[in-house]
């Protein structure tokens, strides 16, 4: 009973993200949070899961999507919550409206530098969406990773960043070892790479190629359901164009996520290898080497996440 046990929690597919001072592991039933508090200790939360077993987390082309909400979600928690650990007593603790705000001008914020200016510069260079929509988003699409990959670059030289991008690099590493059925000890961890192709960054530039294929469709899409459409003012016919790319961000997580699953559990295929190639390319930005004490934390997440 105890070999099955033990094998049984070999085999939990775990995941995460890196939080202030600390890291966040989730499990199929719960998600933890250890951080390491200005006293040198490490502090540990663990929060059951609600509908961990939900159906809808497994239906492909769906999951994706309802993974990407309960990620945002639970990281915003993570975030709050490891952010008043590690503050000192003069320092004003988040609220999670403090930090729901915060996260929700920052989307606004990505939507207008990532979606709405490459889409403007594209028109402004010359190329028409309409007449021409797979050459417009080859280049909207280009114009945006551009922009992406080199705010993820400027942003890592900040300190509180290149701090996050170590304990993200722990995780991953922690992982590893965990999914290579390892010992977790410091010295185990060390020795794997910090990245991942079952990562949130792999999962955000999957985005950004599979939304070039996926947009290039919207404009006979809109046409072939609205054959009005062509008729519309010059500027209301790309703002419905424009509205319709956000409404279609879905479907875009939704192949996004199933090409990340299928890239992980094809590891030895060429194919798949190039098609996750971009995101382990970027985690050389978002992942950075930890310390031993950030390794530490990892360490204690992912053991508390398997522990139950």
């Amino acid at each position: 009973m105890k070999k099955a046990k033990k094998e049984e929690i070999e085999s939990l597919a775990i995941g995460g993200q890196a939080v202030i001072e600390g890291v966040m592991i989730l499990a199929p039933t719960q998600y933890v949070i250890s951080v390491r508090k200005p006293n040198r200790s490490i502090k540990t939360k663990v929060t059951r899961l609600k509908f961990p077993h939900s159906k809808v987390k497994k239906l492909p082309f769906i999951r994706g999507s309802v993974t990407l909400v309960r990620m945002l979600r639970l990281g915003m928690k993570a975030l709050v919550w490891s952010a008043n650990q590690v503050a000192t007593k003069k320092e004003e603790k988040l609220s999670t409206k403090e930090m729901g705000a915060t996260i929700f001008f920052s989307m606004l914020f990505a939507v207008g530098i990532f979606m709405a200016l490459p889409y403007i510069l594209t028109h402004w260079i010359g190329f028409r969406e309409e007449s021409k929509p797979i050459l417009f988003n080859l280049v909207d699409g280009i114009i945006r990773i551009v922009f992406f990959v080199t705010y993820i670059w400027a942003i890592s030289f900040m300190g509180d960043i290149k701090r996050m991008f170590q304990y993200h690099g722990a995780e991953h590493m922690a992982i590893h070892c965990h999914e290579h059925k390892k010992k977790l000890t410091v010295g185990n961890v060390a020795k794997f790479t910090t990245l991942h192709p079952r990562c949130g960054t792999a999962f955000l530039i999957l985005v950004l190629l599979v939304s070039i294929l996926v947009f290039s469709v919207i404009p006979s899409l809109v046409n072939w359901l609205f054959p009005s459409f062509s008729g519309l003012n010059f500027w209301l016919r790309k703002l419905v164009l424009f509205l319709v790319r956000i409404l279609f961000i879905p479907v875009v997580a939704g192949v996004s996520y199933e090409l990340l699953k299928a890239s992980d559990r094809h590891k030895g295929n060429v194919i798949w290898r190039m098609i996750s190639a971009p995101g382990l390319w970027l985690q050389k930005i978002t992942t950075q080497k930890p310390s031993r004490d950030q390794i530490e934390v990892a360490i204690a997440s992912v053991k508390a996440a398997l522990r139950k």
